[in-house]
């Protein structure tokens, strides 16, 4: 098992990536504190997985909350090894301009500010036990981004960029911080994405990306996987593109 022993706690894990991302990890050993905004899916989520997981309400933009489960996965399991960032959320697609201030704010407040929550909550216990892992989930939004997605495209071209700074910041301390940066998937927020959810418009999404298809749960778990696992030791600070050639 590639996660033996480790500690990890998921946001956003309610449903979609995060939900595959919990359920890999704990097969490949971890102990799991799933949060999101949805206490009942979190605490659901945690009941499938077993093995003393841990379902916790979670508000990534508040600060407190982030706190809250970072002393929740220590008090429980003695130490936290992995964060993954998983959670974000995303205006609808529509002109720029069209789009609220109360929007804006929001898709920032979790995208982007979730991440500096998490660093300055989790940071801390990471160093003290000699070191620990971030995954940021970016977007290839943020790397290729499609029009009526400005906004969100700018969270995920934040996210990349953060994290690379923050790998070079923590490295001294054994942090390590990667991102991922998944195509459009079958979640939730693929009729944000799009707009309007119909077979043109789906079609057109999937003839952007030549390998055919949109990314699933499994695709970016296993790539999570991977760069959480002692096997990526000596990688920090790259982003991961799972895309199916989207951004090629």
């Amino acid at each position: 098992m590639r996660l033996k022993g480790k500690v990890a706690i998921v946001t956003g894990a309610a449903q979609g990536f995060g939900a595959g991302i919990a359920r890999l990890f704990a097969e490949e050993g971890a102990k799991i504190l799933a949060c999101d905004l949805n206490e009942a899916g979190a605490k659901a989520i945690a009941a499938e997985i077993g093995h003393g997981a841990i379902g916790l309400a979670c508000d990534v933009s508040k600060l407190g909350d982030a706190k809250a489960a970072v002393a929740a996965a220590v008090q429980a399991f003695g130490r936290l090894d992995i964060v993954v960032n998983n959670a974000g959320t995303s205006h609808r697609n529509k002109p720029m301009l069209e789009v609220s201030e109360e929007e804006f704010d929001r898709v920032y407040a979790v995208n982007v500010k979730s991440i500096y929550n998490f660093a300055i909550a989790a940071v801390p216990a990471m160093a003290k036990q000699g070191g620990g892992n971030f995954v940021n989930i970016g977007s290839t939004a943020g790397l290729r981004p499609r029009p009526g997605l400005t906004w969100y495209n700018g969270t995920k071209g934040a996210v990349h960029l953060t994290s690379k700074s923050m790998a070079v910041e923590l490295a001294p301390q054994k942090i390590r911080v990667n991102v991922l940066a998944p195509v459009a998937g079958q979640t939730p927020l693929l009729a944000t994405f799009m707009g309007e959810d119909t077979p043109e418009i789906r079609a057109k999404f999937i003839g952007s990306i030549p390998l055919g298809r949109f990314s699933t749960p499994l695709d970016i778990a296993r790539a999570a996987l991977f760069l959480a696992s002692d096997e990526a030791e000596f990688i920090t600070g790259t982003v991961l593109e799972v895309d199916g050639g989207r951004c090629v």
